[in-house]
């Protein structure tokens, strides 16, 4: 199982960010600097991932994002899921883009 990172720690890692929330989630926030690759994409775009560096993978709360840092794991990467996912790191006063976005409420998000 991949260790979980507070959203503090993230940056400090050095490790590449990447966000596996649907393209609507990702439209409406995110953290500068991520890139993004859906969960459902996860699979056929992980070999285009800098092999050198860890992975971060974040989602809204940290369920999809652990389940792709396990993934990832188990295929022998080093990767960390972000405790809390984007909720947590809007939470801790980190930056979000656009400017003035918020992070998307469980109901307004379609399904995966």
């Amino acid at each position: 199982m991949a260790d979980v990172l507070p959203p503090e720690k993230v940056s400090a890692l050095g490790a590449q960010l990447v966000d596996v929330r649907n393209d609507e989630e990702w439209d409406e926030s995110r953290i500068p600097g991520a890139r993004h690759v859906p969960f459902d994409r996860l699979q056929a775009e992980a070999g285009k991932l800098d092999a050198d560096r860890p992975v971060v993978f974040y989602c809204r709360a940290g369920d999809r994002s652990a389940a792709a840092a396990d993934a990832l794991e188990s295929a022998g990467r080093e990767a960390y899921s972000m405790e809390g996912g984007l909720v947590a790191w809007k939470e801790a006063g980190l930056p979000l883009e656009p400017e003035g976005a918020e992070v998307a409420a469980h109901h307004q998000m379609p399904p995966d």
